[in-house]
């Protein structure tokens, strides 16, 4: 062993799982090094992976790399919300076509939750994995089950259409909840595979959402008070392109660049809404104000915010300064956002956040990711949606 948060591949077959732990796997350069044969014992490939059938599988194994761009899986530790998409990935076949069965795993799923009485018993323990960054190592993200409290039956299982080499196709995107289940013990692992998966070994939320249909995530409150330059910045090439070009496009016009963040606040958040655009100020900046929407139909209720969009380059921070001008505007009861493709500088991030001012921050990365989570994954997408969206 290496540590007490990293296990080595010799050792897999006897250890318990524990949220956040590498696996490690083999060095030998082949298929064989995979961790998760000897660790849970389902096959060495593919992203759906389960002992038994698809019908009636024992055990089911959910891994991602969680950096394709088409199909963005997505682990929000905030909330414990898993978003993971089908294995229909390219066209030429239908829905539930795949070599794999993932997708007709996923249908098998959710029609058992959404049955009417729901027969949750027959869904199996899903254990999610990613990628660890190294080899062919694992980390261990959690114990999910399907749906989240949030999300009605309409909703945690769609089928949406993509389009790739000119030809359109649908795939799954599911929603999964990770229980509040910090270790996974071999014992019940081995129960599982025994066919008792109710036994004394089970976790106790799993247990509740199987009987009861009660959601116990695994939510963990973020530690950082605020985030670092390079926590604010894209990490992939394919990133820093995205968000170069969202930059080029409106850097000569940068009062342009006010429906854009506006348009890419609502697609964060759809509460967001109502925007009205006010003149162009003195620093070649355009602010706009508009209503969040909390709650629904006649019991909502509607908070004021003031909005700020700086297209600067990313190799210039917004400082102080600029943060200022949006909190001095900022009225009672109203909150801010600041939209920018580049990054708060580490001063300001602190004063805003030690100050306590209700300001939400959607900097270069944040701007990335919310495009992905639209569909605007490459490039060629966002170009096409600049174009359209906001002409010049």
């Amino acid at each position: 062993m290496s540590s007490k948060n990293e296990y080595d591949f010799q050792e897999l077959g006897k250890i318990d799982l524990i949220v956040d732990a590498v696996y490690k796997g083999g060095r030998s350069a082949n298929a064989g090094d995979d961790p998760l044969h000897p660790l849970i014992g389902v096959s060495n490939q593919g992203g759906f992976r389960y002992l038994g059938s698809v019908d009636i599988p024992h055990l089911i194994v959910f891994t991602s790399s969680f950096n394709d761009p088409d199909w963005p899986d997505n682990l929000d530790k905030e909330t414990g919300t898993l978003t993971y998409y089908g294995d229909n990935k390219r066209p030429g076949r239908a829905l539930h076509d795949t070599p794999r069965n993932g997708n007709k795993l996923l249908q098998n799923i959710f029609n058992a939750v959404h049955s009417k009485p729901p027969r949750r018993e027959e869904v199996s323990p899903i254990l999610v994995f990613g990628n660890a960054g190294s080899f062919r190592d694992v980390v261990f993200l959690g114990l999910a089950v399907p749906g989240t409290s949030e999300l009605t039956e309409m909703d945690d299982l769609v089928a949406v259409w993509k389009i790739a080499d000119g030809k359109r196709f649908q795939n799954y995107k599911a929603s999964f909840t990770i229980l509040r289940v910090p270790c996974v013990s071999r014992d019940w692992i081995n129960d599982i595979k025994r066919g008792d998966p109710m036994s004394k070994n089970c976790p106790i939320p799993f247990k509740h959402w199987v009987q009861k249909g009660i959601f116990l995530p695994l939510k963990a409150e973020s530690s950082v008070e605020h985030r670092s330059k390079a926590e604010q910045l894209p990490e992939t090439v394919e990133s820093l392109k995205i968000i170069r070009a969202i930059h080029e496009y409106f850097k000569d016009i940068p009062v342009l660049f006010e429906s854009c963040a506006a348009n890419i606040t609502q697609l964060m958040d759809k509460n967001f809404f109502s925007f009205n655009l006010t003149r162009p100020s003195r620093d070649g900046g355009r602010d706009a104000i508009g209503l969040y929407r909390i709650g629904h139909g006649d019991s909502a209720i509607y908070v004021d915010f003031a909005l700020e969009a700086k297209c600067y380059d990313l190799t210039n921070s917004i400082g102080v300064r600029e943060l200022s001008r949006l909190i001095s505007r900022l009225r009672h009861r109203q909150f801010g956002v600041i939209v920018t493709t580049s990054y708060l500088h580490s001063q300001a991030y602190r004063e805003l956040k030690e100050d306590g001012h209700p300001v939400v921050v959607i900097a270069a990365k944040d701007i990335v990711s919310i495009l992905s989570l639209a569909g605007l994954n490459r490039i060629e997408d966002v170009q096409h949606w600049l174009v359209t969206n906001f002409p010049k």
